[in-house]
């Protein structure tokens, strides 16, 4: 309000100004001086009114902003009040609301410790009841248990009897055993005297090739002690089909020089190693003819200990084997070669026969020919007789049928001309 009193009042002064100025532009120069002067004084009478008419302004917007900041206050205060006086009742009906809540949960509380109260009782009675029936059927099942451990263990005590009277026999073979073991090493004991010879170990040799060779080989198919075109004379010869031809084999038994190096005396691997090579050559140079034998020959030592050491810790030794042609074997390496060489023969022969075995096949093909001609006319025969045995049947029930009703004096005008049998 006082802000636009003073606009108006601004607007006024200027105005009267503008008017002022344009009358003393056309008056005369004192005219105007006076008229300046007064219209100065006019415009200071204007000045000091605004002034006090500001002051006046000022000072009623002060009295009216500290009416209204009065009113404001007492309606603070009053809405103090009430806000007080709710939250007193909000306090109180707070209170109300706890002490009602609290009643109803203690009355809750005390009906569930009473239904707890008489479901736990319920639950011990119900439990003292199955344990109850529960010591019963163990005492039942413990009596039952206690006689079948009774019964098993007169068994065990049978059985252990009986084991125990086994274990005496067996005690008894065993101390059999024991004297044969105790024979048995005085005989290797006289073996190993008997293998110290050098002819002894060639005859033992031998003796253990032959053997091999006759429990495989049918005797048309090898030889023993052959001599060959270039006077030497072999420990045995397998004469096997071409291309592979006659095969020696010779028995090779370096002892001495292995006890040696296993007892670890020096040199006597190197030596051994020689003896093995000079076997090798000799089987090379002697048993391997061309045109006459195959091109290749076998040293067989009859000790796995010795063939074993050969192949596990010399091997340049078997490759230098194998470049003069010469497979060393030993006892189990050579029922292999046999057993292979056997089924070789056993394919020669049997392409040898082919030509029989194809004639028989045809002569069988002819046979079982006449045999499915023949099953043929027999399963027509079967399915006649079958079939006339049908017709005998139905021909018998109707004789049944017929005498039936002639039994019960049924016969009506339809019979008067029965049917025809067939």
């Amino acid at each position: 309000m006082l802000e636009i009193f003073l606009g108006v009042a601004v607007v006024l002064a200027l105005v009267l100004l503008a008017i002022v100025l344009l009358a003393v532009r056309k008056l005369p120069a004192q005219s105007a001086s006076v008229l300046e002067q007064q219209h100065r004084a006019m415009l200071s009478d204007l000045h000091d009114g605004l002034n006090k008419q500001g002051d006046r302004l000022i000072a009623a917007q002060a009295a009216e902003a500290e009416r209204l900041r009065a009113a404001v206050a007492e309606e603070l205060r009053a809405t103090r009040d009430a806000l007080n006086a709710l939250q007193a009742k909000q306090d109180a009906l707070r209170s109300e609301m706890l002490a009602q809540t609290l009643e109803k949960l203690a009355e809750q509380g005390r009906a569930d410790q009473k239904l707890i109260q008489e479901s736990f009782n319920n639950a011990t009675q119900h439990l003292r009841t199955s344990i109850e029936n529960l010591s019963k059927t163990v005492d039942g099942r413990l009596e039952v248990i206690g006689g079948k451990v009774n019964e098993r263990l007169d068994e065990g005590f049978k059985k252990t009897n009986e084991t125990f009277v086994s274990v005496m026999a067996r005690l008894a073979t065993i101390d059999e055993a024991q004297k044969k073991i105790d024979g048995l090493t005085s005989n290797v004991v006289s073996l190993q005297e008997l293998l110290g010879d050098k002819r002894s170990r060639g005859a033992f040799g031998e003796v253990q090739l032959e053997g091999l060779v006759r429990n495989i080989l049918p005797t048309q198919v090898f030889e023993m002690q052959y001599t060959l075109p270039n006077g030497t004379r072999a420990d045995c010869v397998l004469k096997l089909p071409e291309p592979t031809g006659m095969v020696a084999v010779d028995s090779k038994f370096p002892l001495e020089n292995f006890h040696k190096m296993l007892d670890g005396e020096p040199g006597a691997e190197k030596l051994f190693k020689a003896d093995v090579r000079k076997h090798i050559d000799d089987i090379g140079n002697k048993y391997i003819i061309p045109n006459v034998t195959s091109d290749g020959a076998v040293m067989f030592v009859p000790a796995e200990a010795v063939f074993a050491e050969i192949h596990a810790h010399h091997p340049e030794v078997v490759d230098y084997a194998m470049q003069r042609r010469v497979w060393i074997v030993s006892p189990t390496t050579l029922m292999a070669v046999l057993n292979t060489a056997r089924a070789v023969m056993k394919d020669v022969e049997t392409r040898k026969q082919v030509h029989i075995i194809k004639d028989e096949l045809g002569k069988l093909g002819k046979e079982f020919g006449r045999f499915d001609e023949r099953m043929k006319k027999l399963a027509d025969h079967i399915r006649q007789a079958h079939e006339d045995a049908q017709n005998v049947r139905i021909t018998s029930e109707k004789i049944t049928k017929r005498f039936t009703s002639i039994e019960q004096v049924e016969l009506d005008t339809a019979s008067a001309h029965p049917p025809a049998l067939e």
